[in-house]
């Protein structure tokens, strides 16, 4: 299930980066950081289910980097 998600979130965020790449329209990059962070996640519990602690720690800090990050975009814009 956690593949599926994390092929989902990257596929969302590789749409949105390619969009605004073609278009020069970066309206939607707070939506692709969004999506981003939510693989990252997604990625961090995978980790942790994996008994990898420390790759499952260092992607939830990832996360709430990427996730902080996109909430700036979303009340800047």
């Amino acid at each position: 299930m956690f593949i599926i998600l994390r092929v989902i979130f990257a596929v969302i965020a590789a749409s949105f980066a390619g969009y605004g790449l073609i278009t020069k329209n970066f309206e939607f990059q707070s939506y692709m950081l969004f999506s981003l962070s939510l693989m990252v996640l997604v990625i961090g519990i995978e980790q942790f289910q994996k008994e990898r602690k420390v790759t499952g720690w260092i992607s939830i800090v990832a996360f709430l980097f990427v996730l902080f990050a996109s909430l700036l975009v979303f009340l800047l814009n």
